[in-house]
């Protein structure tokens, strides 16, 4: 199978959110801020496997989109739940990291996608 940056990126970042999403649960008690991050952080990888079988270009960018304005909303989710004090900086800057550079794929993705397609017609 032909490997997938993009692909591979944002299930491991998935996996570091359902993990955060254990902790601050259990060990923090905090069950809505984490639900949140729960919700957006694990679509984006949702969005980015929709996008492989996507039916064009325009449903694939589409698709791209929508992965890239969850990893925003994750971004959003991050800093309030460090602000509030139910992570700590450390762990913010360590997964914030990752969906900066998810944020980063996604918009570059999105912009070859939409050249070709504009080279296309």
């Amino acid at each position: 199978m032909k490997e997938n940056i993009l692909r591979d990126k944002s299930y491991a970042f998935a996996l570091r959110i359902v993990k955060a999403y254990k902790f601050l649960s259990q060990e923090q008690r905090e069950f809505v801020l984490s639900k949140q991050l729960l919700r957006s952080g694990t679509s984006i990888g949702a969005m980015v496997r929709e996008s492989e079988h996507a039916q064009s270009t325009a449903d694939f960018v589409n698709k791209l989109s929508v992965a890239l304005k969850e990893a925003n909303e994750t971004e959003y989710w991050l800093m309030l739940l460090k602000d509030t004090g139910y992570i700590n900086k450390e762990v913010f800057m360590s997964i914030v990291e990752d969906c900066k550079e998810l944020l980063r794929l996604l918009i570059s993705s999105i912009k070859t996608a939409k050249q070709r397609r504009t080279n296309e017609t």
